[in-house]
């Protein structure tokens, strides 16, 4: 592979945002580790198989907000790999379809040792989520259902299916530990739909960001942030967080940064390139709550 092509598949796949399937899984197998049952193999193999269906999600978006006429001309979401002409259509696609049968394939293996033939379900909803995300005729994510279900994929599910692929049983924590990490990869996507706000109008893109419009999107984004934080707190009072984990109050400043740059920023296509003040947020708190798991006996 020329250097050139590497490039491109590696802006197609958006490494940054591989954070915010690392820290469900971690949790998840943290919650496990912390029960007393742990299988190193499949949790690496759980690994793998969820960032081939997070990069396939990625791609797919990329290739059918293409065929949709989204993500074009001034518009900044996506990749661009497709508009830069650097990767065609039919290559975005044929990766798709490899990662997800690869995918398909270990979470097979993953549910056959593991005996947990309900974790076929998870695997079906990972799925449907990610494809039709923006795949016809559903197109959720052009409903304002965006945040919703990736809150759900990258906490209950990644969370509850990790911990339980790991320890070969259910672990009713994992469920509760996994509702603040949602919300705050929820925040991640709203807050990088912001940028293209008018433009997804434009082409009937109606995410949650549009439908809040400019005026209450900021509030939204601090919907986000309080839910998640609260939700910690909660955690720590009814037991199910060590109290080491209230350290995560201590990343408000990181927040508020980041809410009063939106409300500076006149442009608010500018915000497209900042948003690692939110990767940070999500990160910080949740390696806190992974330690405050393993902590947790």
């Amino acid at each position: 592979m020329s250097a050139g092509a590497f490039h491109a598949w590696y802006q197609a796949s958006r490494p940054p945002f591989f954070v915010a399937t690392l820290i469900p899984l971690a949790l998840g197998g943290a919650v496990a580790h912390a029960s007393g049952s742990w299988d190193a193999l499949r949790w690496v193999l759980t690994l793998l198989a969820s960032f081939l269906v997070h990069l396939s999600t990625n791609l797919s978006n990329d290739y059918f907000d293409f065929m949709a006429g989204g993500d074009s001309g001034e518009a900044l979401g996506g990749s661009r790999v497709i508009q830069q002409k650097k990767l065609t259509p039919e290559q975005i696609l044929g990766a798709v379809i490899f990662c997800y049968a690869a995918a398909f394939i270990i979470g097979l293996w993953i549910v056959w040792t593991s005996q947990i033939w309900w974790l076929m379900f998870l695997i079906g909803f990972a799925f449907f989520s990610s494809l039709f995300y923006t795949a016809p005729p559903i197109r959720y994510g052009y409903h304002g259902l965006g945040e919703l279900f990736v809150g759900l994929n990258m906490g209950p599910v990644m969370v509850v299916g990790t911990a339980a692929a790991v320890s070969g049983h259910f672990l009713p924590r994992g469920l509760w530990l996994s509702l603040p990490v949602g919300t705050m990869v929820a925040l991640i996507l709203f807050y990088q739909s912001l940028s293209d706000i008018e433009d997804d109008r434009a082409i009937g893109k109606f995410t949650l960001a549009v439908r809040l419009g400019r005026r209450r999107a900021g509030w939204g984004f601090r919907l986000f942030v309080g839910a998640a934080l609260v939700l910690i707190v909660i955690l720590v009072s009814t037991g199910q967080l060590h109290p080491i984990a209230l350290v995560c109050l201590g990343t408000m400043p990181l927040a508020i940064g980041v809410d009063r740059m939106i409300t500076k920023t006149g442009d608010w296509r500018e915000l497209h390139d900042r948003g690692g003040g939110v990767r940070v947020f999500y990160l910080v708190n949740g390696v806190i709550m992974v330690a405050s798991a393993l902590w947790f006996r």
